[in-house]
């Protein structure tokens, strides 16, 4: 049973301390949490399996990892089995990916709350589209990345002109096209 335990901690610590390695990378200006030592029986056993590694975090990442083992304590079974497979994921990657993903995190955790909340309603409406439309965006999306630089920013630059027009604005610009189709991007 204590070693069944041991192995299921293990991916929790080491989720637990990725968290406040990417948590410690990024400097908030928040006020450190006031609390940052164990508050029941299951945090203290967290703790008493992990001494060393105790010891060698400060108040704020203590805290942090406290927070991460709550939620985790509150995560259903397969909850918590979905966060396993993606750590084991994570592991088996090769370790330029995995800096790729510290990095994708670090600057996740940069992003002001109301960005990420935008982003992660923007991704839930991704997910809700039928796959056909999912794999046309991804297509769609792949052929930009493969642009020379030069035209990627002219795409981008354009779309930006295209949110500030009007509506009427936009439909005169789809008339336009629809009457002088060889003006239409070439794709």
């Amino acid at each position: 049973m204590m070693r069944r335990r041991h192995i299921a901690i293990a991916p929790i610590l080491a989720l637990i301390i990725l968290c406040v390695a990417g948590r410690a990378a990024t400097a908030h200006a928040q006020a450190p949490p006031a609390v940052s030592e164990p508050s029941n029986a299951a945090e203290r056993a967290l703790i008493a399996a992990h001494p060393k590694e105790w010891e060698q975090l400060n108040p704020e990442q203590r805290q942090r990892v406290l927070e991460n083992y709550r939620r985790w304590q509150a995560m259903r079974p397969e909850e918590r089995q979905k966060v396993q497979q993606n750590f084991q994921t994570f592991r088996s990657l090769p370790p330029e990916e995995r800096r790729r993903v510290m990095e994708g995190l670090r600057r996740w955790r940069q992003l002001p709350q109301a960005r990420r909340d935008e982003l992660q309603q923007n991704y839930e409406h991704w997910r809700r589209l039928p796959p056909d439309q999912r794999e046309n965006m991804v297509k769609r999306y792949q052929q930009f990345e493969n642009l020379p630089p030069e035209q990627r920013e002219k795409m981008i630059n354009n779309w930006h002109r295209w949110q500030q027009m009007t509506p009427e604005q936009r439909r005169e610009a789809r008339r336009r096209l629809r009457m002088h189709p060889h003006l239409a991007p070439q794709q």
